[in-house]
């Protein structure tokens, strides 16, 4: 009976408070950022005992390899989330639920923004900190920017569907990270960093004809659309003028 009355209290925070749809992109933001500093501090670890070149590496190299870490494991979460959503989630069927796909949001895809969310608040506030170890101003735009648009989309529930497709990109980040890892304990010459080189080259190409297909989707459309206005301008000053020529 004890028990169960330490545990009424619990549930009834995790549902009413740390769980209810007002409180979860708050939630979730922390979430992300003691994930983060959970996969820092288990890399140190780890890294110590199986990587034999880790305790010699500089104290600016043991940082970053830690913090490619942590863009690994949120690039990996966040790419499954987004490609979940996009192409199985009946979040944005349209047999499913009814109104424009740009209003739609549910509790777990603005947890999984919001975990974003604190991905990219850590890791610029350990940009800044360690800066320019860790990245130049680039890195720094870069964040501030994905920032502001995660942010955006996951405290509106506004274009959530266009923000995990644009998402999807993070892909190419494990890749990226491998590589510099190869890179950094003398592995450039091995036949795995070739092979990483190969995959990292075709991610990086589909990811390009994913932009250009957005481009298509969204950039020509519109350009038709001003030209067939403009060709109409031109039909509609024919007919006038057959129309005068009759008269």
């Amino acid at each position: 009976m004890e028990k169960k009355s330490y545990q009424n209290p619990a549930e009834l925070l995790v549902k009413e408070y740390l769980l209810a749809d007002s409180f979860i992109p708050y939630t979730s933001i922390i979430c992300g950022i003691c994930a983060c500093k959970m996969v820092y501090d288990l890399t140190q670890l780890f890294s110590n005992f199986y990587f034999k070149s880790y305790p010699s590496l500089s104290k600016v190299l043991r940082t970053e390899w830690s913090n490619r870490s942590i863009s690994t494991v949120h690039a990996i979460f966040i790419t499954a989330m987004s490609l979940y959503f996009v192409f199985w989630s009946n979040l944005y069927s349209d047999n499913q639920y009814a109104g424009l796909v740009t209003f739609r949001s549910s509790a777990l895809s603005t947890f999984s923004l919001g975990a974003s969310v604190g991905y990219f608040l850590a890791d610029l506030g350990m940009i800044i900190w360690f800066y320019p170890s860790l990245g130049g101003m680039e890195y720094v735009l870069h964040h501030l920017l994905s920032l502001i648009a995660v942010a955006y989309s996951m405290l509106t529930g506004e274009g959530q569907l266009y923000t995990f497709m644009v998402l999807i990109s993070e892909t190419t980040t494990p890749g990226i990270n491998l590589r510099w890892y190869l890179d950094t304990v003398g592995m450039k010459r091995t036949r795995a960093y070739v092979i990483n080189g190969v995959v990292i080259f075709v991610a990086w190409l589909v990811k390009q004809i994913h932009s250009y297909g957005l481009l298509l989707v969204f950039v020509v459309p519109s350009v038709l659309s001003v030209m067939n206005l403009v060709w109409f301008a031109k039909i509609i000053k024919g007919l006038r003028k057959t129309l005068a020529k009759r008269h």
